[in-house]
C-alpha cells in the first residue's frame, strides 16, 4: 500500500482554489531488472525550493497531487533519494514514468549510464562502444563494461555500466530506437520518447542528457568520454535500416577522433549557467555543498562548456569527501582549459588528481598525475609530491 504523504508548504495556499495536478511514478533498480524500489523519499520542488514529499509504497510506486506543476512545467523538478543509493534529480514533466535509481560505486574509475524513456516507443536500446567492444543486447559484456538490464517494453531502464574506464581509451555512448530500426527519417527519439540518460560516477548522478527537439534519426549518439576522461556532449543523429550497423558507426566516430561537443545550447542557456555557477558559489562559502554541488550541475547542464562551473565542482566534491566525482571534475577541467592560464589550471588539476589516487594508495598513478602536472608548470609542491611516490614505489 501505498504511505500516505506530508505536504510542506513554504507558502500560503487554499486547496479550495487551486488546481492539482497528478503525479504518478514508479522507482526502479538500475542494475536488477524490474526491481522495484520501496521507501524511495521522492521530493517535488518548484523552483528550486522543497513543496512537497513523499515515498514510494511496496511496490514502488508513489501517485498523489501537487497543487503546482502539470505536463509540461519545466520549473519542477522531481528528487529521489534512497540510503545507499545516488539521489536522482530529474527535470519534469516527469508523472506517468518509470525512473531507476544507481546504487552507489566505490571505484574512482567507475561509471554507469541508465536510460528511461515514455512508453514510445516501445524498445529504444543503450550502446556503448569503444576500442574492440560493443556492449548492448547483442554482446551485454565488454573489457570490464556491461549491460546490466535490457528492456523492450517501454520506460526502461537500460543500464551500462563501466566497472573502471581503461586509461588512455575513448568511449562513445548511443540510444538505438530498436522499435523503428527500419524506418528512416523518424523523429520520435527526439520528439516523443521523452528520453533521459543519466551518468553516474561515485556517488553522484553529475550528467543528464535530454535528446534535442526535431532532430532525425533512429540512432541518437549521446556522448563520449575522451581519453583522459572528459565529456563530449555529441549529440549527433543517424538513421540505419540495418540495426548492426549502429556499432560499425560508433566505430567510425572513435577511429576518426570525431568527439566534438554539439551541446543543446543557446544565448539564454549560457546566461543562466553564470547565475547558477554564482549561486553556487555563494552556497559553497555558506559551506552548503550539496546545494552548491546541484546548483554547479544545473549550471553545466545548461551550458556544458562551463570550465569554471566544472572547476568549482571538483573543489567542492574534494571537500566533500567524493573522490570519484571529483577526479571526473578535475579531468573535464584539464580539457576545457583554454587561454593563458591554461597551464597553470591544468598543472593544478593534475595535482589534485595525483592527490585523490595517492589518498587511495595507488602509487604508480599518483606519480605519473604528479609529473603531468610538474611538466606543464613548476611548483615546489609537484616537486615534494614526485619525490614522496618514488619514495613509496621503492
Amino acid at each position: 500500500m501505498i504511505k500516505k504523504f506530508t505536504l510542506t508548504f513554504l507558502f500560503l495556499l487554499s486547496f479550495s482554489t487551486t488546481t492539482l495536478y497528478a503525479y504518478n511514478v514508479q522507482i526502479l533498480s538500475a542494475v536488477v531488472k524490474d526491481q522495484v524500489i520501496p521507501e524511495a523519499t521522492i521530493i517535488l520542488q518548484k523552483n528550486g525550493e522543497t513543496s512537497l514529499q513523499t515515498k514510494t509504497g511496496a511496490n514502488g510506486k508513489a501517485s498523489f497531487n501537487a497543487p503546482f506543476g502539470g505536463a509540461d512545467d519545466a520549473s519542477v523538478s522531481m528528487i529521489v533519494k534512497k540510503e545507499g543509493y545516488s539521489n536522482l534529480v530529474v527535470k519534469c514533466p516527469c508523472s506517468g514514468l518509470a525512473y531507476a535509481i544507481s546504487p552507489q560505486m566505490d571505484n574512482l574509475d567507475g561509471m554507469r549510464i541508465v536510460l528511461n524513456w515514455g512508453a514510445e516507443p516501445k524498445d529504444l536500446d543503450a550502446h556503448l562502444a569503444f576500442p574492440g567492444n560493443h556492449v548492448y543486447f547483442n554482446k551485454q559484456q565488454g573489457d570490464q563494461a556491461n549491460l546490466d538490464v535490457d528492456h523492450v517494453d517501454s520506460y526502461g531502464p537500460e543500464t551500462i555500466t563501466i566497472a573502471k574506464k581503461k586509461p588512455g581509451v575513448k568511449y562513445l555512448y548511443a540510444v538505438h530506437n530498436y522499435s523503428e530500426g527500419d524506418k528512416k527519417g523518424s523523429t520520435s527519439i527526439a520528439n516523443i520518447s521523452k528520453a533521459k540518460v543519466f551518468v553516474y560516477i561515485g556517488n553522484s548522478l553529475v550528467r543528464t542528457f535530454i535528446p534535442p527537439k526535431g532532430r532525425v534519426g533512429n540512432t541518437w549518439v549521446v556522448f563520449g568520454v575522451g581519453a583522459n576522461g572528459e565529456f563530449y556532449d555529441i549529440n549527433k543523429f543517424a538513421d540505419f535500416a540495418d540495426r548492426s550497423k549502429v556499432g560499425i558507426f560508433m566505430e567510425d566516430i572513435i577511429n576518426k577522433d570525431d568527439f566534438t561537443s554539439i551541446p543543446d545550447e543557446n544565448a539564454d542557456k549560457k546566461i543562466l549557467a553564470d547565475r547558477l555557477n554564482k549561486q553556487g558559489e555563494k552556497e559553497y562559502h555558506a559551506k552548503h555543498y550539496d546545494e552548491a554541488v546541484a546548483l554547479y550541475l544545473e549550471a553545466i547542464n545548461n551550458n556544458p562548456s562551463h570550465s569554471q562551473a566544472y572547476s568549482n565542482l571538483g573543489l567542492v566534491y574534494l571537500r566533500m569527501g567524493n573522490n570519484a566525482e571529483a577526479l571526473w571534475a578535475n579531468r573535464h577541467s584539464i580539457a576545457l582549459a583554454t587561454g593563458p592560464t591554461k597551464n597553470t589550471v591544468q598543472a593544478a588539476s593534475y595535482y589534485n588528481i595525483g592527490k585523490i589516487y595517492e589518498a587511495k594508495g595507488e602509487w604508480q598513478t599518483a606519480l605519473d598525475s604528479y609529473a603531468m602536472a610538474k611538466s606543464l608548470k613548476s611548483n615546489p609542491a609537484y616537486d615534494t609530491a614526485i619525490a614522496k611516490m618514488k619514495q613509496k614505489l621503492g
